[in-house]
């Protein structure tokens, strides 16, 4: 583009040629000028507005003030949308976590009245000053939502924790029943102890592999723990014979039933009725021949019984 200027005081015409970048820096230096000028504007409206009297810029900073408050408005809802949604997730997590922390309770055997999981605890403390008050930082809406969530990051871990702290309490609940702790028979003393004696058929001296039970013939027999039948057989020395597997390589034999209630393959509980007692094979009259074996090997019973007399008498004193 050329521009032909012409004056009376110049003695021949002048011409300016103007390029592309003549032009593209007329166009920064207004819209410069434009931005310049409604700063300035502004700036003065806030700090003599309420001096103002023309209905035109009246009409200007109250519809700059209305535009404000409505994108205020709409990003306060906006996170408060937010945070109402990570407020029924947390709440969700928090029942979740009060249902695992009963049934934790249950299995660690405390009782509902020692510990409330859903009371909230007791807190207090000294008041703070007027000068803490008065210096105290606000909580923002960005920290806010930052402790929101560290919240739910730490009740997903108690949780995931609670998790865990519930299997382990159940794997030994469930390892405890497996144990044959559970007296068989309802008598109050031993014909026969665990070790050497005197053999009641020849008279030698003899090892005895378990405890002798005496007792009326048809008395129930129950399992000392929960387990799958192994043996459910006449045996020459022992008559009618059972034997339970407990898992762990521990196996529970009863022997000289009169009657047998169980079969191989059986998946007993504990305390179950499974045997009536009787005085069959090599027996001298009614009683039931217990034993414990670990790995094969005999082990003295009574070390599993007094263990379970003793475990309830805790439970009974709780």
């Amino acid at each position: 583009m050329q521009v032909i200027l012409l004056h009376p005081r110049l003695a021949q015409a002048k011409s300016i040629t103007l390029t592309k970048k003549h032009l593209l820096l007329a166009m920064l230096v207004f819209l410069a000028a434009v931005a310049v000028g409604a700063v300035l504007l502004q700036a003065l409206t806030l700090r003599f507005g309420t001096g103002i009297t023309s209905p035109f810029l009246l009409g200007l900073v109250a519809q700059s003030e209305t535009d404000q408050a409505s994108r205020q408005d709409k990003f306060l809802k906006q996170n408060l949308a937010f945070m109402a949604v990570r407020l029924g997730q947390m709440q969700a997590q928090l029942v979740r976590l009060d249902a695992l922390g009963e049934r934790v309770q249950g299995l660690a055997g405390v009782k509902p009245e020692d510990f409330n999981f859903k009371a909230l605890p007791g807190r207090g403390g000294a008041a703070p000053s007027s000068l803490e008050r008065q210096t105290g930082p606000d909580l923002s809406l960005t920290d806010f939502q930052k402790l929101l969530d560290a919240m739910t990051t730490d009740v997903e871990h108690r949780a995931d924790y609670m998790n865990v702290l519930e299997s382990t309490l159940m794997a030994d609940k469930i390892q405890s029943k497996l144990l044959p702790t559970n007296q068989p028979v309802k008598v109050n003393y031993v014909a026969s102890g665990f070790g050497v004696r005197f053999d009641p058929f020849t008279g030698r001296s003899t090892f005895h592999e378990g405890i002798d039970f005496p007792a009326p013939t048809g008395t129930p027999i129950v399992a000392a723990a929960g387990g799958v039948v192994i043996a459910s057989e006449f045996h020459n020395d022992y008559g009618n014979m059972l034997e339970i597997d407990h898992g762990n390589d521990i196996v529970t034999r009863y022997a000289h039933a009169s009657r047998l209630l169980v079969h191989i393959g059986d998946i007993v509980k504990r305390g179950q009725h499974v045997a009536d007692i009787g005085s069959t094979g090599r027996s001298t009259g009614a009683h039931l021949h217990f034993e414990v074996r670990v790995k094969g090997v005999a082990q003295d019973p009574n070390k599993f019984l007094a263990a379970g007399a003793d475990l309830a008498k805790v439970v009974a004193l709780r």
